[in-house]
């Protein structure tokens, strides 16, 4: 005799034919929800993996020098980190760079199509570095509700104003979510250049190579009554210019520079790329031959 199949509740339930199907609901990319990863029980876990884990791995693989920490003494949380972008390495690096009131009580704009493609992995990247799914490509209302929130809650945020790492070691230029948040909730923007990481694990490139790195913090940022996302941004863009000439060339050098409006930009000169590479000078460190001075 034969066996009818198990049906409801045992299996899935049926859909009528008749009535349409709502559409299914996402859970991923801009759509997931990282509210569970800044509770307690996750903030716990991820303080043990960034201090015991994280910070050695860090010093082991970039023995990172860190300078500017005075120009950000007295600023109190919430603030927002402006990083330029060139390897997978920066965002744990700045992080455990942090000073203390910041490190435990930050967030990190993550983009949404990259680490939020699929539900284990952004489980991953939203627990161990508090990663919040951001859009990339376009502006997303959802995407900037959830960064303004979690500014006004007292949450910090580091975000890539370039968008992604950089495909040569050059910059790129600067999106305005950074200016935008700054804007909208009044909070002030740190510049921060690194320097090195690119010489640990270039954009395409297998595996990791040790290297020292420089992390330079800048004075924090505040937009100006009546100033736009656009014009923050641009200032953004060119403190952190800056902060790159003065590690490059040091502190004297670099202001005189950008006090005549002549630093050099981020995104390095115009022609071929075997030209932009030689500029570049990939695979040394540069030297400083000029006098540096105490931080301003």
């Amino acid at each position: 005799m034969r066996r009818r199949p198990l049906g409801f509740p045992f299996t899935a339930p049926t859909w009528p034919r008749q009535v349409p199907r709502p559409p299914a609901e996402r859970r991923t990319g801009v759509d997931y929800d990282t509210a569970w990863a800044r509770r307690y029980p996750a903030r716990l876990a991820r303080a043990l993996i960034l201090d015991g884990v994280t910070r050695p791995v860090v010093r082991a693989l970039a023995a990172p020098e860190v300078e500017g920490l005075d120009r950000i003494e007295s600023l109190a949380a919430p603030a927002i980190f402006a990083v330029n972008h060139n390897s997978h390495v920066d965002t744990p690096l700045v992080m455990t760079s942090l000073p203390d009131r910041f490190r435990h009580r930050t967030a990190v704009a993550a983009g949404a199509d990259y680490f939020f493609d699929k539900r284990s992995k952004a489980a991953v990247w939203a627990l161990s570095i508090n990663a919040i799914p951001i859009e990339r490509v376009r502006v997303s209302p959802q995407s900037t509700r959830l960064a303004n929130a979690l500014l006004r809650d007292g949450w910090s945020l580091i975000i890539f104003p370039e968008g992604g790492r950089s495909p040569d070691g050059w910059g790129q230029a600067h999106r305005a979510g950074a200016g935008y948040l700054s804007v909208r909730t009044g909070m002030p923007v740190v510049p921060v250049h690194l320097e090195g990481t690119r010489r640990i694990s270039k954009k395409g490139a297998k595996g990791v190579r040790p290297s020292s790195t420089r992390v330079t913090f800048g004075h924090p940022l505040r937009p100006a009554e009546g100033e736009d996302a656009r014009t923050v941004a641009a200032r953004i863009e060119r403190a952190i210019a800056v902060l790159a000439d003065e590690q490059a060339h040091g502190w004297w050098a670099a202001r005189r520079r950008a006090a005549g409006d002549a630093t050099p930009a981020l995104t390095g000169p115009v022609g071929p790329s075997w030209r932009r590479t030689w500029a570049l000078g990939e695979g040394r460190r540069p030297t400083t031959t000029e006098r540096r001075w105490p931080p301003a």
